[in-house]
């Protein structure tokens, strides 16, 4: 998504990894867009785009799936991609699959999530992919409006509008996050792990504190994902640092009004900051 990155994913030189510079595929309509954006405005709008760019890149590739940063696989996603197989249709969305309790952010965030999508190369995902290009070509913000929220809301209408092509992913237990984690776990066996996590909210906010989540519960019992995803981490930093890239930091801000929403969260159960070493 910009200069510096790509330039320190070449210093990584990590294997079965192919990188494609933004900068080479912003058509005008994109650039004409990014200046009314700000950067995670900007990063949604591109989204649609991003399947097509990779068959575009190269003719071999029958099939493309978009992931989130923020996730950890535990196991081979194999069973996500038969059942998408096995469907017969041409694109693969997953829903949030809220707890009952949060069920309040199916109007905010929408019933699906942006986190794993599949396109196969068809002209079938192609009409998908480009009636979702268009609209966020013309509405992509950081806001809740006329039931619109940047890239995801607009997913709410595919099951009806494109029935014909889109597969919604039924194994829910295999897609979690802070939304559903302890609710899909009841009844699972001790230790149970998912396909992937979706880490939301995630953030290094100093060399040595990470926020583990925020805006949710989430009970002792579940956080055996997130110790492998900072056993994870800490080896992910010890990499950057023999490459000499530096850590990238979110601090939290220092206002009176932000300072006193974490002391609320945190006071509530619904964020948790840990100590971690991420240096070398």
């Amino acid at each position: 998504m910009d200069q510096e990155v790509h330039e320190q994913l070449e210093k990584l030189q990590l294997p079965h990894v192919s990188l494609m510079r933004l900068a080479d595929f912003e058509s005008q309509a994109l650039l004409d867009v990014k200046s009314s954006r700000s950067k995670a405005e900007y990063c949604w709008t591109i989204t649609p785009f991003t399947a097509e760019w990779v068959f575009s890149r190269d003719v071999k590739v029958e099939r493309v799936t978009y992931l989130d940063a923020d996730l950890l696989f535990y196991k081979d996603p194999s069973i996500l991609f038969q059942e998408f197989e096995q469907s017969g249709k041409h694109v693969m969305i997953t829903e949030h699959a809220y707890a009952p309790e949060y069920f309040k952010y199916l109007e905010s965030s929408g019933r699906f999530c942006v986190q794993f999508m599949v396109f196969d190369r068809s002209d079938s995902a192609r009409v998908v992919m480009q009636w979702w290009q268009a609209r966020c070509l013309e509405w992509c913000y950081a806001r809740l409006e006329d039931g619109k929220f940047g890239d995801q809301k607009y997913l709410d209408v595919w099951p009806e509008m494109f029935a014909q092509e889109i597969h919604i992913l039924k194994r829910v237990e295999q897609t979690l996050a802070p939304w559903n984690v302890d609710y899909l776990l009841q009844g699972q066996k001790p230790g149970f792990k998912p396909v992937f996590f979706h880490f939301h909210a995630f953030r290094i906010i100093a060399p040595d504190c990470v926020k583990l989540f925020e805006g949710y519960r989430i009970a002792s019992t579940s956080r055996y994902l997130y110790d492998e995803y900072l056993t994870s981490l800490r080896l992910q930093c010890k990499v950057l640092h023999q490459h000499d890239i530096p850590l990238a930091l979110l601090p939290e801000r220092h206002s009176v009004r932000s300072r006193l929403r974490s002391w609320l969260m945190a006071a509530k159960g619904l964020s948790v900051r840990v100590r971690i070493n991420t240096s070398a």
